[in-house]
């Protein structure tokens, strides 16, 4: 049977999917997303990747045509119509198609696209022996230009820092923001240990306040960990003990190099571990 792909409270097969050439979601990046992961047929934190979602919509003057309500059953519908349990979900909503030009108020009918598939992770061995990854020199979009917060369409800011790290052979990279303080990697936030302390950086620092980052935060009050979100610079992720990465695809990833300079000792610590299988344990609990 064909992937089953919702649009607007229908389903279609994955072949006969479409949408308009005239969407400004295709023509200008004029929309939002989300992207979630089911675990035994439950979406993970649903109702904050929700919460997250119309709150990108509402930045952008983007009105949801469907409650969160109505959407979160959607999701699980789609889910059940798949006969998935244990699968990644990509939540689409478009501006809508309407005439050449930016003028968001000649479009009509905003697209809500539901997507879920089996979950293409990261290689095991990463988990078990650590990514290495490199700093990009493309600067994570200024805060004032446009909210980092927004999870919008346009994402070309991230790709072209991760072609860089593609193009030095690594699957992640990190980003620095105006300021040259540390950010996020392209589609993951990034978190150091040192001395037994967990840091991370702020919201204010030009980052998307990543769901998993925060249940990892909550997690750590849960194991008696300490943790702070503070300002962090290169430096600070060079002279860390460890270093990690979440994400909803990713879950928790360790790091074990940046710029070709071990992390710690070079290979995934104590503390990442353990905040790997509490988290495993959150999601299949």
């Amino acid at each position: 049977m064909s992937l089953q792909i919702y649009i607007n409270g229908e389903f279609h097969d994955k072949e006969n999917a479409k949408i308009s050439v005239y969407d400004h979601g295709l023509l200008y990046g004029d929309g939002v997303f989300e992207g979630m992961r089911s675990y035994s047929g439950k979406v993970f934190r649903l109702e904050q990747h929700l919460d997250r979602l119309y709150e990108s919509a509402l930045a952008i003057c983007l009105t949801i045509p469907i409650s969160k309500e109505q959407m979160a059953l959607d999701v699980n519908k789609t889910l059940q119509v798949n006969s998935l349990t244990n699968a990644y979900i990509r939540l689409v909503v478009t501006r809508g198609s309407g005439s050449l030009g930016l003028d968001p108020n000649r479009t009509s009918n905003p697209q809500v696209i539901i997507i879920a598939d089996s979950i293409s992770l990261y290689p095991e061995e990463y988990y078990q022996n650590g990514l290495k990854i490199i700093t990009a020199s493309t600067v994570r979009s200024h805060p004032a230009a446009l909210s980092p917060r927004i999870k919008s369409l346009n994402y070309l800011n991230n790709i072209m820092a991760k072609i860089e790290g593609l193009q030095a052979g690594c699957v992640e990279a990190l980003m620095l923001n105006h300021k040259g303080e540390v950010a996020e990697c392209t589609g993951d936030n990034i978190f150091i240990v040192k001395n037994g302390t967990i840091l991370t950086p702020p919201k204010d620092a030009g980052i998307l306040e990543g769901i998993t980052r925060n249940a990892i935060l909550d997690l750590a009050k849960v194991l008696g960990v300490v943790a702070h979100e503070t300002t962090l610079t290169r430096h600070d992720v060079f002279v860390a003990d460890e270093c990690f990465l979440t994400g909803s695809a990713a879950e928790v990833i360790p790091v074990v190099s940046l710029d070709s300079r071990p992390i710690g000792q070079g290979k995934v610590g104590a503390v990442t571990t353990k905040l790997m299988a509490a988290f495993k344990k959150l999601v299949h609990g």
